[in-house]
């Protein structure tokens, strides 16, 4: 896909997203993404050889391999949304073969699953693409279903298994989060002793997060925190949705009793526009020394449209790639390749920048 497909793409949004040029923290500020990334950022770190390498065979695999950039399938929605309702639009991928070959195929830098499919599959796949184990998940079986993410599998397992990494979500702000935040630290310090990355789904679940008829579980200013504590907790990579308002903290304080905000925030680390709240998710991520990849949300009508305009948005902003999941393996293969490979366009297209 050229520049100009891109913009065709966008559309009616192609200026607004494509020439912005001015954000409220420089670009100069950030780490940019790029082939000597890794070296750069990780070989100061605590990390050891084996996990600098790992990271290094993600960003050196598929088609965005040398560029920084990642392009990561993710499905373990059979366990989070429940397998009829992830798999019915295209019976295949109940497969766990399906889903490593809809990767491979699609030129993705790794694949993302539950332990039960990658263990499946990894006496043939796993030497071919890097495989990242979810190790947690909300079952989404009990009733009444809560905000909450309990151990499926353990990081052992998954370094048994042959995997590159291993992923975890952490529901920020519900009931659970501390014994989660735990949890997870405990996780990842082990993933990182084997050699193995990490990469943390950072997201928010509690319903006083909704105020009124506005909904702030991907406002900029409480994202951006919960990927502050993602990468205090030792993730190398941290996965958040796109923020699409602004404003959390002023909505849910009262009387100052829920959490600490400036109000330059809102004026000098940011704006309303997309790219610029996109950017204050990238900054709370150490200034981009942990890669922000943002997620590709749910399948709709126009699915290339929606994950081309996230891919400009996160790569505009300083992040480091999209993890998009059922916009791909919800179609058949072929189309599901075409949505990917459009997303792997924009990362490889010199003249989309970092604003």
């Amino acid at each position: 896909m050229s520049y100009s497909a891109i913009q065709q793409v966008l559309g009616a949004e192609a200026e607004h997203l494509l020439d912005f040029s001015n954000p409220k923290i420089s670009k100069e500020r950030l780490h940019i993404p790029n082939n000597g990334h890794i070296e750069k950022i990780f070989s100061v770190s605590d990390r050891n050889e084996k996990t600098i390498a790992n990271l290094a065979r993600l960003r050196d695999t598929g088609r965005l391999a040398g560029t920084g950039y990642y392009s990561i399938l993710p499905v373990d929605q059979g366990i989070e949304h429940s397998a009829g309702a992830s798999f019915a639009k295209n019976l295949d991928y109940f497969d766990p073969e399906k889903i490593v070959t809809l990767a491979i195929e699609a030129g993705c830098n790794g694949v993302a699953s539950t332990y039960g499919v990658l263990a499946m599959m990894s006496g043939a796949y796993a030497d071919k693409i890097p495989f990242i184990v979810k190790i947690n998940h909300n079952d989404l079986l009990r009733y009444p279903n809560d905000y909450d993410q309990i151990s499926f599998a353990s990081v052992e397992q998954a370094h048994n298994m042959g995997a590159a990494g291993v992923g975890a979500t952490i529901y920020f702000g519900s009931e659970q989060s501390k014994r989660q935040i735990q949890e997870i630290s405990i996780a990842f310090e082990e993933a990182h002793r084997l050699g193995m990355f990490t990469i943390l789904w950072c997201y928010l679940r509690n319903n006083a997060f909704k105020v009124a008829d506005e909904d702030y579980h991907d406002a900029a200013d409480l994202t951006g925190q919960a990927n502050h504590l993602g990468v205090t907790l030792g993730a190398d990579i941290i996965k958040q949705k796109l923020p699409i308002n602004n404003g959390g903290y002023p909505a849910l304080n009262d009387n100052e009793k829920y959490g600490k905000f400036d109000e330059r925030m809102y004026t000098e680390l940011a704006s309303k526009h997309p790219i610029d709240l996109c950017r204050y998710q990238v900054a709370n991520c150490y200034m981009g020394r942990i890669g922000l990849i943002n997620s590709g949300g749910a399948s709709g009508d126009n699915d290339i449209a929606a994950a081309v305009k996230t891919a400009v948005i996160n790569k505009r902003a300083g992040g480091s790639g999209l993890i998009l999941g059922r916009k791909a393996f919800q179609k058949p293969l072929k189309e599901g390749v075409e949505i990917i490979t459009a997303v792997q366009d924009v990362y490889l297209c010199e003249e989309v920048t970092v604003a």
